[in-house]
């Protein structure tokens, strides 16, 4: 009997092993909750909401304003200027030039940066100051969601984000189903004319494009923003040519510079889009507004 009792006693004390085991297990994977990790595997805590915050790219002062903590904004650059009362915000640089004095001054909680807009000296000197930073690099649409998700929960405000996300999926979905109905599709997008530079499949703007209804025609390489010839662009032949608007906004100011392009298809059809800079390449929220305009304007062609 005794040795029945032991068994008992064995047996209960090895559940509740079990159990207190177990139950550490939940209570530690819920502590890994407590962070998010950023585009440059920096472990980002969520415990205390930023109050005071600084944002070194303007595709970050949207992605803050369009989870509704614009107001927590303390300092931003010379290039945020989107929504409107981001301008009125302390300036503390450009994207490659920064006065450390004065972000310190702001006492920011969190710093928003990124990867391929920023520097990575000034990212190193900014961590040497004992700063918490956050850093994005959204390469895509999946990108650009990830980015707008980790602002959410930094801020604790991941219903508004679901909500953001399936209204830009919608808005997306709608648009592609133009796509069978456009009647030309292969596109150049030049970011600059002289020289010219192109968008590779690595940029965020090869999926705007593709989203629009265009075949990418510099999409066969990993740079994301490679440098081409003017013969190049003359064997791509483009339906369609995209640049970055002007004073003018008149091809003719492209043809002094390359007469021979005279002979494009996109030219000859025209079939030229001048674009807003600053709508067309910044990966936030306006990617979707975007490529909803793009699509516009090949249909009106």
């Amino acid at each position: 009997m005794f040795k029945n009792e032991k068994n008992i006693v064995k047996s209960i004390l090895f559940i509740l092993f079990l159990l207190l085991t177990t139950g550490c297990g939940k209570k530690e994977n819920d502590n890994s909750q407590n962070y998010i990790v950023d585009d440059l595997y920096n472990k980002i805590s969520l415990e205390n909401v930023p109050k005071r915050i600084v944002t070194l790219a303007p595709n970050l002062t949207e992605l803050v304003y369009a989870v509704g903590e614009g107001d927590k904004i303390v300092g931003n650059t010379t290039y945020c200027n989107f929504p409107e009362t981001t301008k009125d915000k302390e300036k503390i640089g450009d994207l490659l030039t920064i006065n450390f004095e004065k972000i310190l001054s702001l006492k920011p909680d969190i710093i928003f940066m990124t990867k391929e807009g920023n520097s990575k000296s000034n990212y190193t000197k900014l961590k040497e100051l004992g700063l918490n930073v956050f850093v994005s690099a959204p390469n895509n649409y999946r990108g650009i969601k990830k980015t707008l998700s980790d602002i959410g929960k930094i801020f604790h405000k991941t219903e508004i984000i679901d909500s953001i996300t399936k209204s830009w999926d919608t808005r997306i979905d709608s648009v592609k189903k133009t796509h069978e109905k456009l009647l030309f599709n292969s596109a150049l997008f030049l970011v600059s004319a002289k020289p010219i530079f192109s968008i590779g499949k690595n940029s965020f703007i090869n999926e705007l494009l593709n989203f629009a209804g265009l075949k990418n025609l510099s999409a066969n390489t990993e740079i994301s923003y490679p440098m081409l010839n003017r013969e190049e662009v003359l064997v791509k032949n483009p339906d369609v040519l995209i640049l970055y608007r002007t004073n003018k906004n008149d091809i003719s100011e492209i043809l002094e510079i390359y007469p021979e392009w005279n002979t494009l298809s996109a030219i000859v059809n025209n079939r030229v889009i001048f674009v807003n800079p600053d709508l067309y390449s910044r990966p936030g929220p306006r990617f979707v507004d975007a490529v909803v305009e793009l699509n516009k304007r090949i249909k009106e062609m």
